[in-house]
């Protein structure tokens, strides 16, 4: 099935399609959420909203884009907004353990597991990814696209919606920072 048939027939509601679309690319957009949220049960609700999302507002999809390219982008940001919320969250019981009410954090990272890491390379994956969660918000989206889901530049500036030069600088942003702090860590 071309891409335009199934855009056209999940505008008509059609199941088969619906499934069709799932089937393809659950594993990318579950990859997409895990890079950037870091925790399986996360990346595996993102993901279903993910479709979700997609399924409600298909009639609002232009075409203008590749529907994968369309998929990362809310993918990025249904993830995003996720951690927004965790910050939220965590910002608002700091607050209430500062005024003692609760002692409990209510944010605590957690053990990352990604289904491609061999276990052998797990602890550093883990240190790997602790670091990729303390870059700034685009250089976490443009680094998890392109190491983690294999996009090219242009398909990230897609995703991203900015320009190619802007994605150069935030990949090469990324990998300075990343290897400072990976740097910091060992000694």
């Amino acid at each position: 099935m071309n891409e335009q048939e199934l855009i056209q027939r999940l505008r008509n509601r059609d199941e088969a399609a619906f499934r069709y679309l799932v089937e393809t690319y659950q594993d990318r957009v579950y990859n997409t959420a895990l890079g950037i949220v870091q925790n399986a049960e996360d990346a595996e609700d993102v993901s279903q909203e993910v479709f979700i999302q997609a399924y409600r507002s298909i009639g609002h999809f232009k075409g203008e884009a590749k529907i994968s390219t369309w998929l990362y982008r809310i993918a990025t940001t249904r993830s995003l907004d996720l951690l927004r919320s965790r910050k939220s969250k965590k910002r608002f019981g700091f607050i209430q353990r500062l005024f003692g009410e609760g002692n409990e954090p209510v944010f605590e990272l957690p053990d990352f597991n990604h289904p491609g890491v061999a276990l052998e390379r797990k602890e550093n994956a883990a240190k790997l990814f602790r670091a990729i969660s303390r870059l700034p918000e685009n250089q976490k989206i443009a680094f998890t696209l392109y190491k983690l889901e294999d996009l090219s530049y242009q398909e990230i500036s897609e995703v991203m919606k900015t320009s190619l030069p802007a994605v150069e600088s935030l990949m090469h942003r990324a990998k300075q920072n990343l290897k400072k702090m990976l740097e910091k860590n060992t000694t």
